[in-house]
């Protein structure tokens, strides 16, 4: 970036690319409507770009909240199986309850038995199911662990039409990092897809944790990235950071180690 975002204007930023999430096996209705009312938060502090729920959450989410937050919801997660059918399933029931955007998990176990062929089958059927919903693709970047696996998952989501690459489930040992971020992020800068974003989840806990990836994204793809429709951080705990930090409190979150 050419200038470095003070942490006030990363907490703003972030919260503006936020999929404010819960996917917790014991997930409850009370739970999502707690989600609801933080995603849209006080008017003086304005709302996130988006919520991230179980499919069987979705229609819930959707009527609790206004038309500007979008609903996403999960399929084929968090393992990322090789199971069309049932990933279609997920598919068509997040899209009939309301969605607006779908999570993915790339087959990462299939990919990494040398079997690409079959990946980007898989791919291409969920992009022609989840038309004209948003699309990112989840590729388990902590589980791929090289950059040339990285890179080769990241290729394969692109060509499959991703409307995002996202790196992680937030369910691994290990969830983002900046090195799998730049890896990510120069495929898509070198891919020729334009318009294709990037979304950084897992272990994202503090504002200046937001800065590294908000600067790694302006660096690849240029500033003008830094938006909803090209960037988004994936997390729960984040917005707690980015509360503090906008009340012109000290940072309360414990910075990731890489």
């Amino acid at each position: 970036m050419k200038t470095e975002l003070s942490l006030a204007a990363a907490a703003r930023l972030a919260l503006q690319c936020l999929d404010l999430t819960s996917l917790n096996d014991a997930d409850t209705a009370e739970d999502i409507a707690s989600l609801c009312q933080r995603a849209v938060g006080a008017a003086d502090r304005g709302p996130v770009a988006a919520v991230c729920v179980w499919p069987r959450f979705v229609a819930q989410a959707r009527a609790a909240l206004p038309p500007e937050i979008r609903v996403a919801a999960v399929a084929n997660f968090p393992d990322g199986s090789l199971d069309l059918p049932r990933t279609l399933d997920e598919i068509q029931t997040i899209a009939q309850a309301g969605a607006q955007e779908v999570d993915v998990v790339l087959p990462y176990r299939t990919l990494m038995a040398g079997q690409a062929s079959e990946v980007a089958e898989f791919l291409a059927e969920v992009r022609h199911a989840t038309r004209p919903l948003t699309l990112k693709v989840i590729i388990e970047s902590g589980e791929l662990a090289t950059p040339a696996l990285i890179a080769e998952a990241t290729r394969l989501s692109l060509m499959a039409g991703a409307d995002f690459v996202k790196t992680s489930t937030g369910k691994s040992a290990v969830s983002a990092t900046p090195a799998a971020a730049r890896t990510m992020l120069q495929e898509i800068a070198a891919s020729g897809f334009g318009a294709a974003g990037f979304k950084a989840s897992g272990g994202i806990r503090s504002v200046t944790d937001a800065q590294v990836y908000l600067g790694l994204a302006a660096q690849a793809l240029g500033e003008s990235a830094l938006t909803p429709q090209r960037f988004r951080f994936g997390a729960s705990g984040l917005l707690n950071d980015i509360e503090s930090v906008l009340a012109g409190e000290a940072s309360q979150a414990v910075t990731s180690a890489y």
